[in-house]
């Protein structure tokens, strides 16, 4: 479509003036300079490939456990994941369960005819989104299987609008549409789309085959040394440093640890100045570190949150007071009931999970401690909240095998 072509190319000529003074933007643009040279160095054309498309680093973890078992189930198959933002792609370039991955080039109709020349893809899966239309036009073109999974859908979307005439009928590009709720499958089916499946969120997935990993931390287990202990994880902004600030002060008798979102200093040496009962960062700790001092251990170390979790016995959730809450399921899939910020309405668990009672949201210190308190002194209470966010955990898996029976039967 010739105007979708100029909208889409003025779109890179401004990503190319902006990139001048944003280094995110220059990332864009610089890494798709030679894409199609270095695509086709690598992909041949004997290749049977199966192609990922994520637009970022979150959607990337949602699919994830599908293309991790795709690798262990099919391994006749190459795999190549494809991102279009720089968060994503910088953290993933090197990502062992894929065969190649690269950067989207922008959705031109002839930047998407070359990139499908060179890619052949057998099989197609968008992860939640990213409908770029003549990507999508010239995939029905050439009858490649196309799916989109852990997608979800609300009513006020482009789909659903007057004006979303040429969206609805994108859709029609995909064989089938896997969704996290049943709201999605409805929705699909009053615009005449009737291939929606309700699979489920395939994170529950990747977050219960890190909880069942066989993985251990003797300076956090000496730190806990038996004692009940709450974990503030993904902990951002001041708003969720002072909420938990006061709460590891007014309860002197229970362990807390904290892992910020960000490795910033500055939070973390207040924490260790305001701590009465003592806190330590976890790099400063060796095995033969005297812990029993400390109320409170500082995790400055990244890539290890969804693992510490299974130490404790109830959580806080950060992020409820900035930009939105982070996984939650990464703490309740191990049976912990949690809490967090205002901001979570965009957190499909969360929701589901204060209606059930195993979490709750706070929008001050004293909610805080008026939530914790209970679990920190009556067994009974804890094991029973404790026991109704571990059964929405199992209750919620299994998407991952929905998709691949249904894509491969």
């Amino acid at each position: 479509m010739w105007w979708l072509d100029l909208i889409v190319k003025v779109g890179v000529l401004g990503a190319k003036v902006v990139a001048l003074w944003s280094p995110k933007m220059k990332l864009w643009t610089k890494g798709r300079e030679g894409l199609f040279e270095k695509m086709a160095m690598v992909i041949k054309s004997t290749d049977r490939v199966i192609w990922f498309h994520a637009a970022s680093l979150g959607e990337f973890e949602e699919g994830r456990p599908v293309i991790e078992k795709v690798r262990s189930q099919y391994p006749k198959y190459k795999i190549l994941v494809t991102f279009f933002s720089p968060s994503g792609y910088e953290i993933r370039k090197n990502y062992s369960h894929a065969d190649w991955v690269f950067y989207l080039p922008s959705d031109t109709t002839a930047n998407m005819k070359r990139f499908l020349d060179i890619v052949h893809p057998e099989i197609a899966i968008f992860i939640k989104y990213e409908f770029w239309l003549n990507m999508l036009i010239e995939m029905k073109k050439r009858s490649i299987r196309t799916f989109v999974i852990s997608a979800r859908f609300i009513p006020h979307s482009r789909f659903f609008n007057w004006y979303g005439g040429i969206f609805r009928k994108s859709l029609m590009a995909f064989e089938t549409i896997f969704v996290q709720d049943k709201r999605s499958v409805e929705l699909l089916e009053k615009i005449g789309f009737s291939n929606a499946v309700l699979a489920g969120d395939p994170r529950f997935d990747r977050v219960d085959d890190i909880a069942q990993t066989d993985w251990k931390n003797e300076i956090v287990e000496r730190f806990k040394n038996g004692d009940k202990l709450f974990i503030g994880g993904s902990t951002c902004g001041a708003a969720d440093e002072d909420l938990l600030q006061v709460l590891i002060n007014n309860h002197p008798n229970t362990k807390f640890l904290i892992v910020p979102h960000e490795m910033d200093v500055e939070p973390m040496e207040k924490i260790e100045r305001n701590t009465i009962g003592g806190a330590i960062r976890y790099s400063k700790c060796t095995l033969e570190t005297d812990l029993s001092n400390y109320q409170v251990l500082i995790v400055d170390t990244i890539g290890m949150l969804a693992l510490l979790y299974r130490y404790g016995n109830w959580a806080y959730i950060g992020g409820g007071f900035i930009a939105g809450i982070h996984s939650v399921i990464e703490a309740t899939i191990y049976g912990m009931p949690a809490v967090f910020g205002p901001n979570f309405q965009k957190n499909r668990p969360g929701i589901d999970m204060i209606e059930l009672g195993a979490c709750q949201t706070i929008c001050n210190a004293e909610e805080l401690d008026v939530w914790f308190t209970p679990f920190e002194n009556d067994e009974i209470a804890l094991k029973k909240v404790s026991e109704i966010a571990y059964r929405y955990g199992q209750k919620n898996k299994g998407a991952s095998n929905i998709i691949l029976n249904k894509i491969f039967e």
